[in-house]
């Protein structure tokens, strides 16, 4: 067993656009040659940008950012960097633009019962749930009223959260670490988040991953099982809408579809 050789720092503040283009790619693992194929630009005009002896137009720059899925609140950064005005603008949450998200996401979560369903934002706050997640916390005995300000990072990584009743937490726990340090890459505040967590989990090198990975939940009915899939929005245009994302946990097995419907059936009749 050996520890994730990660240590995120965020993105470099102060830096011109080429440079901060380069550092980009190369967490990627991308070649140059690579990123000019991906975002339709030659080699030799992408090494100029890189080095500062070109400056890309606004439709260059956003054709490199889009190959790269750079977050959109870090490309207002590089366009700044570039010279050029921020594209992208953050709606608050009670913006009239964001009510037809806002709807959508609530019928989302709805629908997903009895499975558990929740929101999280770009620093994995949990913005949202539905009833079935509540549920899925009070079996292994945390208390769902404080769900709305709960941080899943916190409750998987640190102690005395949701990670400690995992059959496999060791493993989940690499998994959103892992997960975590790539997106704090282009997030300060998530890399603060996580420099200040307890030591990075531990997990094997040498093992080759499962093609699924199922969430092992210990509980009072036994183990239940859930597979977790993500729901986010196509194209965004808007940083609070693109930070969204919904993460489902579907039960793995006739069991623990048992257990949930039960609980949510139980939970309807006493509403």
């Amino acid at each position: 067993m050996s520890h994730l050789p990660f240590h995120p720092t965020g993105p470099a503040t102060g830096t011109c656009a080429g440079e901060q283009l380069r550092r980009l790619r190369r967490q990627a693992g991308l070649s140059q040659m690579q990123l000019a194929l991906l975002a339709g630009v030659s080699q030799r005009h992408l090494s100029c940008v890189e080095t500062a002896r070109a400056k890309a137009s606004p439709s260059t720059l956003h054709a490199l950012l889009s190959a790269l899925d750079v977050p959109l609140e870090h490309c207002n950064e590089i366009f700044l960097a570039a010279g050029f005005a921020p594209r992208y603008v953050a709606s608050g949450a009670n913006a009239p633009t964001l009510k037809m998200v806002s709807d959508a996401v609530e019928h989302i979560l709805q629908a997903n019962n009895p499975a558990p369903a929740i929101v999280i934002d770009s620093h994995w706050n949990v913005t949202a749930a539905n009833a079935s997640t509540g549920l899925l916390l009070a079996m292994v005995g945390i208390d769902a009223n404080g769900l709305s300000g709960l941080n899943l990072l916190d409750t998987l990584l640190r102690p005395g959260g949701l990670g400690d009743h995992l059959v496999n937490a060791d493993e989940i726990r690499a998994i959103t670490w892992q997960r975590a340090a790539r997106e704090a890459l282009s997030n300060p505040e998530l890399a603060r988040r996580l420099r200040d967590m307890p030591d990075s989990p531990a997990v094997s090198l040498n093992t080759t991953p499962a093609p699924v990975v199922l969430t092992r939940v210990r509980c009072a009915h036994g183990e239940l099982k859930f597979l977790s899939t993500f729901t986010t929005f196509g194209m965004p245009l808007d940083i609070t809408v693109e930070s969204l994302r919904i993460e489902h946990l579907i039960p793995a097995d006739g069991e623990t579809w048992r257990v949930m419907n039960t609980a949510f059936s139980q939970w309807q009749a006493s509403a």
